[in-house]
C-alpha cells in the first residue's frame, strides 16, 4: 500500500507566520491572548492553549487589559486596534501581508473615490477577513457570495470590486463579468483582482492530487471555509475521499478493498504534523493488519 502525504497542503505562508509569531511570545511569557481562533483547526488550537495561548472574542477586549493581544492572519478592522488602545493593549500584529495590502487598497479606495462609488467584496459575509475589510469601509461595502446577492448593487452607480484572499479564481472572474454585464451603459467599473495565487493554486493541485490514489484521506477542521472548498474539490474528482479532524475520525471498513494508494491532504489551516499522525495511523492500524492477514 503507498501512502502519500501532499506536499503543497498544510499552512499557508500567512497562517505559519501567525503561528510563529505566537510561539515567539510564549516563549518569552507562558501566556498569550488571540482574538479569536489562531487557525481553524481543533488539534492546532489545542496544541497552542498547552503552550499557554487564550482565544477570546471582541467583547472580552475591554476586559482583558492591559495585555498582549495577537490578532490573526486574518486581519482585524480599524475598530479593534481602536479598542486596543484604549484598554491598554499592545498588539502583536500577525496580519497576512497580502490580507493587509488588500486593506489598504480598500481604505483608499473608500477615502479618494466619489462619493457615489459603491465598494463591493466578493467573499463569505461575517468571514473573520471579510470583517476586517468591511472595517476598512466604516461598515459601508457591499459584499457578496454569488450571482444571487448582485441584487444588493445599483447598477446605476460607479462599482469598485474587490476578493477576499482565499476565493477561487473562477468564482471572482465569474463575478466580473456578472456585474459588467448588468451595470448601466457608462457606469464606470473597476476592479482589482486581491486572490492570493497560494491558496488559489492549490485547487487544480489538489484535484491531481486527488486524481492519483484510490482513497483521499483530507484532513481539516470542521471551521475552515477553505477546507470545505478543497474537500468538495477533491470529492469531485474522487468520490472515495473522506474527510477527517484528526486519525480518531478514521473508519476501518474505508480500506476493506485493500486500496492500493492513500493519499493524505488538507486545508491551508491544516498543520503538517495532524496529517503525519494521520499517516502513522494508518500504518500502525489499517497497512499492518492487512499484511498479517
Amino acid at each position: 500500500m503507498i501512502i502519500e502525504i501532499d506536499d503543497r497542503s498544510g499552512f499557508c505562508f500567512g497562517v505559519t507566520t501567525s503561528i510563529h509569531k505566537a510561539e515567539t511570545e510564549l516563549e518569552k511569557q507562558n501566556h498569550l491572548y488571540c482574538l479569536g481562533d489562531i487557525v481553524h483547526n481543533s488539534a492546532e488550537m489545542e496544541r497552542l492553549r498547552t503552550k499557554g495561548l487564550v482565544s477570546v472574542t471582541h467583547d472580552q477586549m475591554r476586559e482583558i487589559g492591559p495585555c498582549k493581544l495577537l490578532l490573526r492572519a486574518h486581519g482585524e478592522p480599524p475598530s479593534t486596534y481602536q479598542i486596543a488602545r484604549e484598554a491598554g493593549i499592545e498588539i502583536v500584529d500577525a496580519t497576512c501581508p497580502v490580507v493587509l495590502k488588500l486593506q489598504q487598497r480598500i481604505n483608499h479606495t473608500y477615502h479618494t473615490a466619489s462619493p457615489d462609488t459603491q465598494i463591493v467584496i466578493y467573499g463569505k459575509a461575517g468571514h473573520a477577513e471579510v470583517n476586517g475589510l468591511v472595517g476598512q469601509t466604516d461598515g459601508h461595502a457591499i459584499v457578496v457570495d454569488d450571482a444571487d446577492s448582485l441584487d444588493k448593487i445599483d447598477f446605476n452607480r460607479p462599482v469598485a470590486l474587490y476578493s477576499q484572499t482565499t476565493r477561487s479564481l473562477e468564482g471572482w472572474q465569474c463575478m466580473v463579468e456578472r456585474i459588467r454585464e448588468a451595470l448601466a451603459p457608462g457606469v464606470e467599473f473597476t476592479y482589482v483582482d486581491t486572490i492570493c495565487r497560494q491558496v488559489s493554486g492549490r485547487v487544480e493541485h489538489i484535484r491531481n492530487f486527488a486524481s492519483k490514489h484510490h482513497t483521499i484521506l483530507f484532513v481539516s477542521g470542521s471551521k475552515s471555509s477553505n477546507g470545505k472548498v478543497l474537500f468538495a474539490q477533491c470529492h469531485d474528482v474522487n468520490p472515495m475521499t473522506y474527510m477527517i479532524g484528526s486519525p480518531d475520525d478514521i473508519k476501518e471498513e474505508w480500506f476493506i478493498d485493500n486500496p492500493e494508494s492513500i493519499g493524505i491532504c488538507g486545508a491551508t489551516s491544516t498543520p503538517r504534523w495532524l496529517m503525519e499522525e494521520v499517516r502513522d495511523f494508518i500504518i500502525s492500524r489499517i497497512q499492518d493488519k492487512s499484511t498479517s492477514r
